[in-house]
């Protein structure tokens, strides 16, 4: 798994300026989700099947030593790779859906 919680940023150097000047903008969050095939319930390919048939966004939290960090999250893909040892794996990408800004809270 790999998240990212960027901040956009504007270049707003005036020309007075002798190094760079800039902005922070909106907030982001990016998750992907790496796996080994696995049809069983409740497990990956149960989960993500339908992330090509529904435009639906899933709540995803992510909890690491205590701290939650929970979204509304648009999974854009669910790509099957055979690997040349036979292994089936998928990389699930998703996005941050709705607008809020991603915060971490004790969980």
């Amino acid at each position: 798994m790999q998240f990212a919680t960027p901040r956009a940023v504007q270049d707003v150097t005036g020309l007075d300026k002798s190094a760079m000047e800039r902005l922070l903008l909106l907030a982001d969050f990016s998750v992907t989700f790496n796996g080994v095939f696995n049809d069983a319930s409740n497990m990956g390919h149960d989960v993500f099947k339908t992330v090509p048939s529904t435009s639906v966004a899933r709540t995803t939290t992510l909890t690491i030593s205590g701290q939650s960090l929970p979204n509304e999250v648009l999974y854009t893909d669910y790509p099957l790779s055979r690997g040349d040892d036979g292994s089936l794996t998928y990389a699930v990408p998703g996005v941050l859906a709705d607008g809020t800004v991603p915060t971490w809270t004790t969980a």
